[in-house]
């Protein structure tokens, strides 16, 4: 009796011993890259199933056997990447965990909806012109601004998880909901359109935060009395809409009668020229009190700008910045070179 228990004792161990060995080792079978979609309410035999027949896990049982000794752990929907061979244990512990594949897609302060329709391409969500054409239908966004020509603007900056079947509309959505709870937050009063408009401007003409209130200010102070705002950035805009922008302002731009062109139109353009951040906005409903009309780039080449109350303080400031351009043209031996959003030999 007692040498059958010992044999009885020594199978069982030897069984529990090679099965604890198959969960441990890795599937060496596994072939190519592989996703698999879980939807809401996969019950863990389906999974077991999908994951043995997409080959990454040898048989269903291993799977169902870790669930049987981890009962207590909840398996997550989603959709899950998998590059390498891999135990059942970590297949199961992964899924566990929720560790489901997602593209990041990360959009700065002052991109437009040009630079986010580039990036998106990039990661091979889609194609940017489908993205634009979703973009420029303002209507979702109607409800705050009725006067929004696209959703510029209201693409709030921040960083958005992905999944790979995202759509452009799904995107828009995603983006245009932070921006509401962003505005909410702000408790932002006034006119939405107006205000994300001159944000636009001064996320685009602002490097540092101190100078956003007194960009604003400029702008602001401008409107007041009429005079046009002469911004570069919308210039550029009004360049990148009509497919013609080459990376640098032309006289061709400044001479154009698109409405964005600040240079030609007086007053605000007809919407956002890019997506400002909170900061911006801030800035935008909160200008600084000045009577500050111009400003320039400083000549240190800080990217700081340097304010002015009158013409001639600014033709002061605008010479010196001209010297230090040439200064640093010569020793670099080439053109300084136009940069969106920022300003160059020109002034404001």
């Amino acid at each position: 009796m007692k040498l059958r228990l010992a044999v009885l004792a020594l199978v069982i161990g030897s069984s529990a011993g090679y099965v604890a060995y198959l969960l441990h080792r890795p599937y060496a079978a596994f072939g190519d890259e592989t996703f698999i979609d879980f939807p809401k309410g996969t019950g863990s035999a389906q999974m077991a199933d999908m994951l043995a027949r997409a080959g990454v896990i040898a048989h269903t049982w291993e799977f169902l056997a870790v669930r049987a000794l981890e009962p207590r752990r909840s398996l997550k929907a989603g959709e899950y990447q998998f590059t390498k061979p891999a135990s059942v244990l970590e297949v199961y512990d992964r899924i566990a965990r929720g560790d489901i594949f997602y593209y990041t897609l990360t959009v700065p302060e002052g991109q437009n909806l040009f630079d986010i329709a580039a990036e998106a391409e990039k990661l091979e969500l889609f194609a940017a012109a489908d993205f634009l054409r979703a973009a420029r239908d303002g209507s979702s966004i109607r409800d705050l601004d009725p006067a929004a020509p696209s959703l510029e603007g209201y693409l709030f900056p921040s960083s958005y998880r992905l999944e790979r079947h995202t759509t452009p509309e799904r995107l828009c959505h995603l983006m245009t909901t932070r921006f509401r709870e962003v505005w909410k937050e702000m408790g932002a009063p006034g006119n939405v359109h107006a205000v994300v408009t001159l944000a636009s401007l001064v996320e685009r003409e602002a490097r540092f935060a101190m100078d956003r209130p007194l960009i604003a200010s400029v702008f602001s102070n401008r409107l007041k009395i009429g005079m046009k705002l002469d911004c570069d950035p919308t210039t550029i805009y009004a360049a990148l809409l009509d497919g013609r922008y080459r990376g640098t302002i032309h006289q061709s731009d400044l001479a154009s009668t698109n409405r964005y062109n600040t240079y030609r139109s007086a007053g605000l353009p007809p919407g956002p020229i890019a997506n400002p951040g909170k900061d911006s906005l801030l800035a935008a409903i909160h200008p600084a009190e000045t009577g500050y009309l111009y400003f320039v780039l400083r000549p240190d080449g800080s990217g700081a700008h340097n304010f002015s109350k009158s013409i001639s303080e600014h033709l002061v400031a605008t010479a010196k910045f001209r010297r230090a351009s040439r200064r640093e043209q010569v020793e670099e031996g080439t053109p300084r070179r136009v940069s969106p959003g920022r300003k160059s030999q020109r002034s404001n």
